[in-house]
């Protein structure tokens, strides 16, 4: 992951609730055995027709919203399955952060490990942003201060909470196995003390099979 202090970009909206991830990633797109190509499966049913022709009144087809890098979604983003293909689309496409007031816990997890913001603000904050996004009728301007937990627009300016697990990991540029790490001193301190306490328990499974390869 990369550290993040700051992202600055541009918001549309997505005025759906309940979102699910086989609408963000159809499982047509999960037969890959890396992360390559989910760019093109993206939103692909609302992007793009039966004949796979792009789909005009999708707002990520018209050149107005080329800048988009941030949705503004409905409540619930990310339910159903917990593909974590939902999550490495939106950012090969090239989403840095997406803004709702609820998201589901399987695909907020998966986007906070990998480094795709989520912003959780309450109803009537989401519904203001909407509105100003709407209004203007192209993305609007969004800094998103990570240190402080500010987001602000042209017409707004709200905070937003954020776990001090999920702030180290983007400020410092962490996923979970290094935000572990960080903790390697203490984890090699229980362990001794636990060995030391219980001396038949180190080692047991490389002891186990070396009784039985005798």
């Amino acid at each position: 992951m990369l550290k993040q202090s700051h992202i600055h970009g541009h918001a549309a909206v997505l005025r759906v609730a309940n979102f699910d991830t086989d609408q963000v990633m159809p499982k047509q797109f999960l037969r890959g055995i890396d992360k390559s190509g989910l760019k093109d499966g993206l939103f692909y049913d609302l992007r793009f027709d039966e004949s796979g022709k792009p789909k005009p009144e999708f707002f990520l087809n018209q050149a107005a919203y080329a800048s988009t890098d941030i949705l503004i979604a409905g409540s619930n983003y990310g339910c159903g399955s917990s593909r974590e293909h939902a999550v490495w689309g939106m950012q090969q496409y090239g989403f840095k952060a997406v803004i709702a007031s609820s998201f589901a816990e399987i695909f907020y997890s998966n986007a906070m490990g990998n480094g795709l913001l989520l912003v959780t603000l309450p109803e009537d904050q989401v519904q203001a942003l909407m509105q100003e996004a709407d209004d203007l009728g192209a993305p609007v301007a969004i800094e998103i201060d990570i240190e402080q937990c500010h987001i602000k627009s042209p017409q707004h300016a709200f905070t937003f909470p954020m776990s001090a697990r999920h702030h180290q990991m983007f400020l410092e540029g962490l996923d979970v196995i290094g935000l572990t790490l960080t903790m390697k001193d203490q984890i090699n301190a229980f362990a001794q003390q636990h060995w030391s306490k219980q001396p038949w328990v180190k080692d047991i499974a490389r002891k186990t099979v070396d009784r039985l390869q005798k």
